[in-house]
């Protein structure tokens, strides 16, 4: 049985096939189209997957979609009387997504009578708590989602057994984890959507000196509820619009007034950080992690599982993640590498297999590697087709026969201080570069998050950058040992080790860390296993292979990223490509 499932007209839209059970493929619109976090229907995505599952669209049974127009529908309707424009969009949206049909024959010219797939809906956050738990290891566990908004609902909890879950309650429209720290984030400055994580970790430099404030703010009613302060924002009371039919997504200012009247003029794009925004920062992350923290406990206390599967945007919260273990009972997590909305496409088709259809589980997500992958012909031909472009830049081409040697070249130009990209296998599923679309380079040195930012990423000075290390030294460098594959949780370095890993030790003395296993990724783990012969540390700093774009998807959108900027390496398959004139 063949399950295709789509994330279409909302955020990081995706697709994911699912035969007899298991996950086939899997990936974003984005790195097709090349469009940060877009919109609309999926349509290469749905073409890789469908290619890579060896099927035609024909063969298809059920296409599974994260959106039902039966949940909260009295609530939709108040909100649809209340607000006329959102009701007229929310009906655009839900038309389309009921032609979905007739548009994904219409890409493959055939019409829709000729697909036999059944088209089924399901809830949204039913569908992020399947992408958790049903491709967990675990049999059983406490399920908690949170996000902006989904079918009206921003939070969702319950637990789960073999292939059922049991939903135990929900948080509806207008109150929002997501949306309390869009809002913030977007008053920080920072309103492009998905720009989150920016404030996350802009919150390190600050303390949370606003926190009588934030209390106002995000509010804990006790046992599994929270309320915001609607007085701080606008989304409830007019259509803020969430463009996500096509294209880039957009989303208008979800703060109000207020909020400035009680924390001073938002801060501009182009204004400096100052001291007070850093403040802020620390405060909207304290706040949100004192709810997460309480939600949790509630949520032990009623079905006491101390296994957990997590999901939602807000499950990106690296820096909340990592403290989890400390602030609450769960002793094993699980967040999937794409919790947030790009895995609505494997969560729907898992829900429909296991709470629809009834399957058994038989499968456990424990590589993020499903996107396309490119074999050494088509690399080859590449290369050839740009040997003009790579002579004028001085670059030498040299096939790599051997992997040991791969290895040992490709860690030795690390360990001298340049800066390689390392493109090989399969492309991640999810947000984060996990060791086959990276840029690697020596942690040792506390420049090079600065060459990097010159050189490279252009980002941000207070973004940190992530540490990769051999998943059986994890406890030799951080406070923790759980691991940390899909880079999802924030740990303390060790006091005595920060000195030797300089470059990805965040400034409050954490690292984001990827924990590197053999098994999940043998090439990744045997070059970090070189770097450590070669230096004797086990960690390599990670960052995602792209330049203020999706993370590169294929040899040439390598080698545009490795010409256009100051990178010194590419590994690409056996290929290494190294430029003879030192780089400044």
């Amino acid at each position: 049985m063949i399950i295709l499932g789509l994330n279409a007209y909302h955020g990081d839209a995706s697709a994911a096939i699912i035969v007899d059970g298991k996950l086939i493929a899997a990936a974003e619109e984005e790195r097709f189209n090349r469009i940060k976090h877009c919109a609309g229907l999926p349509v290469e995505a749905v073409k890789y997957c469908l290619k890579e599952a060896g099927v035609s669209i024909k063969d298809v049974d059920y296409i599974a979609i994260p959106r039902s127009a039966k949940a909260r529908f009295l609530k939709k309707l108040y909100y649809g009387i209340k607000i006329p424009r959102l009701a007229l969009r929310r009906l655009h949206a839900l038309g389309k997504t009921r032609n979905i049909k007739k548009t994904v024959a219409g890409i493959f010219n055939l019409n829709d009578k000729e697909i036999k797939a059944e088209l089924v809906n399901i809830e949204h956050h039913k569908a992020h708590l399947a992408s958790s738990f049903f491709v967990s290891p675990f049999e059983r566990a406490s399920l908690f989602s949170a996000d902006g908004l989904g079918d009206f609902a921003s939070t969702m909890w319950g637990w789960g057994e073999g292939n059922k879950m049991k939903i135990a309650g929900d948080i509806s429209f207008p109150h929002s984890l997501g949306l309390y720290y869009t809002a913030i984030t977007q008053y920080l400055g920072f309103c492009s959507f998905g720009d989150e994580y920016k404030v996350m970790g802009l919150a390190a430099y600050g303390t949370p000196e606003y926190k009588d404030e934030f209390e106002k703010i995000l509010k804990y009613s006790g046992g599994m509820k929270f309320e915001l302060g609607l007085q701080y924002f606008l989304h409830h009371k007019k259509l803020v619009d969430m463009n996500f039919l096509a294209g880039y997504p957009a989303l208008d200012i979800l703060f109000s007034e207020y909020l400035e009247k009680r924390l001073g003029p938002a801060r501009k794009k182009d204004e400096p950080v100052e001291e007070k925004h850093k403040n802020i920062a620390a405060s909207l992350q304290s706040r949100i992690e004192e709810i997460i923290f309480s939600l949790l406990n509630e949520l032990y206390r009623q079905n006491n599982l101390d296994t957990l599967c997590l999901s939602g945007g807000v499950a990106f919260n690296c820096v909340a993640n990592g403290k989890i273990y400390a602030r609450t009972p769960f002793k094993n997590i699980y967040i999937p590498p794409a919790p947030g909305d790009a895995g609505l496409a494997i969560g729907a088709a898992y829900y429909l297999w296991h709470e629809i259809l009834e399957k058994p589980r038989d499968f456990v997500m424990d590589h993020a590697f499903w996107g396309p992958a490119y074999d050494a012909d088509t690399m080859s031909a590449e290369l050839q087709s740009r040997c003009d472009e790579l002579n004028q830049q001085g670059c030498k081409v040299t096939e790599i026969r051997n992997d040991e040697e791969l290895y040992k070249i490709t860690a030795q130009a690390i360990a001298d201080g340049k800066i390689v990209g390392w493109f090989q296998g399969r492309t991640e599923w999810g947000p984060r570069a996990l060791g086959n679309r990276s840029i690697v380079v020596d942690p040792r040195r506390a420049e090079m998050k600065d060459i990097l930012n010159n050189r490279i990423k252009r980002r941000e000075p207070f973004r940190p950058f992530a540490p990769s290390i051999l998943e059986e030294k994890t406890g030799d460098y951080f406070e923790q040992t759980h691991p940390s594959p899909f880079m999802l949780f924030t740990y303390k370095v060790k006091p005595d080790k920060e000195k030797l890993i300089p470059a990805p030790t965040h400034i409050d003395g954490t690292g984001r860390l990827q924990t590197v296993s053999k098994h999940a990724n043998s090439r990744y783990w045997n070059l970090i296993k070189e770097f450590e012969n070669i230096t004797g540390v086990p960690v390599v700093l990670n960052t995602s292979f792209n330049e203020n774009e999706p993370i590169v998807n294929t040899p040439k959108e390598a080698l545009d990223c490795f010409l256009r900027t100051r990178m010194d390496v590419l590994a690409l398959g056996a290929y290494v490509i190294e430029r003879q004139d030192k780089i400044k």
